[in-house]
C-alpha cells in the first residue's frame, strides 16, 4: 500500500518536472536520498560533502601538519565542495519550483486555446522523455571522464596536500588524486546536469513560443501577460553562483600566490557576466519578436480607438464649450480621456523582454557575492571599511 502511494505521490510531482528524471534520479530514489514528495536537499547535501570533501581530510591527516593546514586554507576545494556543489542541489528544487509555477500560470491564466493546450501537454510529454533519458547523463558522465583524463595535470600545482615536486614534475598525493578523480568529478556533473536541466526549460521556452498565446497589450505586468515567464531566470541563478564561486576561487589562488592581479582578470570577468547574462535570458528572447508584434499593434489599434474618442472630446469640450467651461473637468469624457492616455502610455512602456529587474537581482547577486572573496583578496576587507569610514568623515 505504502509502495503504490509513493508511486503515486512520485509520478503526480514529476508530471511537471524537469529534475524528477533521469538515472541520477533514479539512483537517488534507491538510495533513499530522495524520496517521491521530497527532494531531501539536506541529506543530499551532507552525503555529497561525505564523499567529496571529507575524504581528503581525512586522507591528508595522517601527513606532515603542513599539508594538513595547506588543505585547510585552500579555498578552492572548499568553494568547490562546500559552496558550489550544495548550491547546484539546492538549486535543482528552486528550478523544479520556478518551472512548476510557470506551467501552472500558463494553463490557469487561460493564455492558450483548447487545441494549443493539447499540443503543450504533448510538449510536455516529449520534455519528460528527454528529462528520463540515459543519454544525455551518460553524455556528461563521458565528458567529465574525458575532461579528468586530459587536463587533470592542469587542475593541480605544487600545494603540499595536492601534489609535491615542481611545476615541470609534480607528483600527486593520495589526497591530490582523489581530488581529481572523485571531488572535482562530482561538481562537474552536477554542473553538467543542472545545464542540462536548464536546456529543457530551453526547449519548452522555444517551443511555447511558436504557440498562438492570448496575449493582452494592456495587460499590468508590462509584459502583455507574459511576466510570469521572468520567474524562471532566477532558476538559473544558482548555476551562477556555483561556476562563479569556482572561477572566482581559481582567481583568489592566483592572486593571494602572486602569480596575478585582480585586474588581469577584467576581462574574463566581463565574458562571464555576459556568458551568464546570455544562458539565464536566452529562453526569453524567443518571445521578444512575439511581444514587440504586440506592442506594435497595440499603439496601432488604441492609436485609430484615441483618434475618434479625442475627436469627440474636442468637438464637444473644446469647438463648442460656451457656457459650459466649468464642467470640463468634472464631465464623464475628462476622465475616459485621461485613464485612455494611462492606458495608451502603458501599451508604449511594454517591454518586449519578459523579465523585470526584480528577476534580475538574484542573478546579479550570484555573480558579485561569491566573487567578492576575490576582490579581498587583494583588496582586504580591513582597508575597504577604512576607506569607506574615512569618505564617511
Amino acid at each position: 500500500m505504502n509502495d503504490k502511494v509513493e508511486v503515486n505521490a512520485d509520478s503526480s510531482l514529476s508530471d511537471d518536472s524537469l529534475i524528477r528524471g533521469g538515472p541520477f534520479y533514479q539512483v537517488q530514489k534507491v538510495t533513499r536520498l530522495i524520496q517521491p514528495d521530497q527532494l531531501r536537499d539536506k541529506r543530499r547535501i551532507t552525503f555529497a560533502i561525505a564523499i567529496g570533501w571529507m575524504p581528503l581530510l581525512l586522507i591528508t591527516l595522517p601527513f606532515q601538519t603542513g599539508a594538513v593546514m595547506s588543505f585547510l586554507r585552500d579555498y578552492r576545494i572548499h568553494s568547490r565542495m562546500l559552496i558550489a556543489v550544495p548550491v547546484l542541489l539546492l538549486g535543482q528544487g528552486l528550478m523544479e519550483s520556478q518551472f512548476r509555477t510557470v506551467v501552472k500560470h500558463l494553463r490557469n491564466a487561460r493564455l492558450l486555446s483548447d487545441s494549443d493546450l493539447g499540443r503543450t501537454d504533448e510538449l510536455m510529454a516529449g520534455l519528460r522523455r528527454l528529462r528520463d533519458s540515459a543519454l544525455p547523463e551518460l553524455i556528461i558522465f563521458l565528458l567529465v571522464v574525458a575532461h579528468t583524463a586530459l587536463s587533470f595535470s592542469k587542475l593541480v600545482d605544487a600545494t603540499p596536500w595536492l601534489a609535491t615536486g615542481t611545476a615541470t614534475g609534480l607528483r600527486l598525493t593520495p589526497a591530490g588524486w582523489y581530488a581529481v578523480l572523485i571531488s572535482a568529478p562530482i561538481f562537474q556533473f552536477l554542473l553538467g546536469l543542472s545545464l542540462w536541466k536548464w536546456l529543457l526549460w530551453s526547449i519548452f521556452a522555444f517551443k511555447l513560443s511558436g504557440l498562438h498565446l492570448d496575449l493582452v497589450p494592456t495587460h499590468p505586468d508590462g509584459h502583455g501577460g507574459l511576466g510570469f515567464l521572468g520567474l524562471m531566470a532566477t532558476g538559473f541563478a544558482p548555476i551562477s553562483f556555483a561556476v562563479t564561486a569556482v572561477i572566482g576561487a581559481t582567481w583568489r589562488h592566483e592572486i593571494l600566490h602572486g602569480r596575478a592581479h585582480l585586474m588581469n582578470f577584467k576581462l574574463p570577468a566581463v565574458a562571464l557576466v555576459v556568458i551568464v547574462a546570455i544562458l539565464a535570458l536566452l529562453p526569453l528572447f524567443f518571445f521578444v519578436s512575439q511581444l514587440a508584434a504586440l506592442r506594435r499593434k497595440g499603439i496601432l489599434d488604441y492609436a485609430v480607438l484615441g483618434q475618434i474618442e479625442m475627436t469627440e472630446f474636442d468637438e464637444k469640450w473644446i469647438a463648442h464649450r460656451e457656457g459650459r467651461e466649468s464642467q470640463v473637468l468634472t464631465s464623464m469624457e475628462s476622465s475616459n480621456v485621461i485613464d485612455f492616455s494611462a492606458t495608451y502610455d502603458r501599451i508604449k512602456q511594454l517591454n518586449p523582454l519578459p523579465v523585470d529587474r526584480g528577476a534580475l537581482i538574484p542573478l546579479a547577486l550570484s555573480i558579485v557575492v561569491p566573487i567578492l572573496p576575490t576582490i579581498f583578496a587583494e583588496i582586504p576587507i580591513a582597508v575597504a571599511l577604512q576607506d569607506l569610514l574615512k569618505a564617511l568623515r
